[in-house]
């Protein structure tokens, strides 16, 4: 009896002693499979909080830059329109603070239609004339033809082959062109009945411009109403002038057809 209970108190030390050594053994990392575990989820802690840190470096970055970019598009955009203005006006690069304003540039660069705005309206205290102003609403200086190219005729007409041409002034020389600066008007007057005659066409209620006939298209052409009763005869057209009255003295020199 004595031997049987050393045995079983020799069998439960052991095992006591064998659990002493496994907790101390998993303790110290003994369990390479526990310690795989744990090892990459640290790691991969550290990189998820490494990546999240340069994640938002680059948001931070990209909301910085996206701030610079959207300021660079607005002038850039701003370079463009300006760009573009002075390509549609001849390619002009300019100056920062507008075009090229110069006669010297306008001689070698005709007004495009989409750098004027055209005007007609009749002259205060005259009964026949009527004013042509082209103004220059692009960035740079361009050139015009020495008078618009002028016709008269019947709106709802399907042939235009009758309209009328005015006369011009003749022995046309010096410069090239009419230059026009930007935010300037060339200004031109027609007379649509010099003489007062009783005789003058009534079927006329249509003028047509275009502001320079050297180098636009006919495309470019425009049309204004000329209202009821308008009669016209012999008509007369000056070169294109500073101010309506130089105008006015040129329209009266037009002795040549158009």
């Amino acid at each position: 009896m004595r031997t049987n209970r050393n045995r079983k108190h020799t069998a439960a030390l052991g095992a006591a002693l064998t659990a002493v050594l496994a907790l101390a053994l998993t303790a110290c990392g003994g369990d390479d499979e526990g310690t795989k575990s744990a090892g990459p989820a640290d790691t991969s802690a550290s990189a998820d909080a490494t990546t999240n840190a340069d994640n938002a470096k680059d948001k931070g970055a990209a909301k910085t830059d996206g701030a610079t970019t959207a300021g660079g598009s607005t002038d850039t955009a701003g370079t463009n329109t300006s760009k573009t203005g002075a390509t549609k006006s001849g390619g002009s690069t300019g100056s920062a603070s507008g075009g090229d304003t110069s006669d010297s540039y306008a001689f070698k660069h005709p007004c495009e239609s989409g750098d004027l705005s055209v005007r007609v309206y009749a002259r205060e205290g005259s009964s026949t004339q009527h004013v042509i102003e082209v103004n220059n609403v692009g960035a740079n200086s361009c050139g015009l033809s020495y008078f618009p190219r002028v016709s008269l005729g019947a709106a709802n007409a399907s042939d235009h082959s009758g309209d009328i041409r005015p006369l011009v002034p003749g022995g046309l020389g010096g410069a090239p062109a009419y230059p026009v600066k930007p935010k300037t008007a060339a200004i031109a007057v027609i007379d649509l009945n010099p003489s007062g005659s009783a005789n003058a066409l009534t079927w006329i209620n249509e003028l047509n411009v275009l502001a320079d006939g050297d180098h636009m298209p006919n495309a470019d052409q425009l049309n204004f109403a000329l209202g009821p009763n308008v009669k016209v005869h012999d008509p007369k057209l000056g070169l294109y002038e500073s101010s309506i009255a130089d105008a006015v003295s040129s329209m009266k020199q037009a002795n040549t057809k158009s």
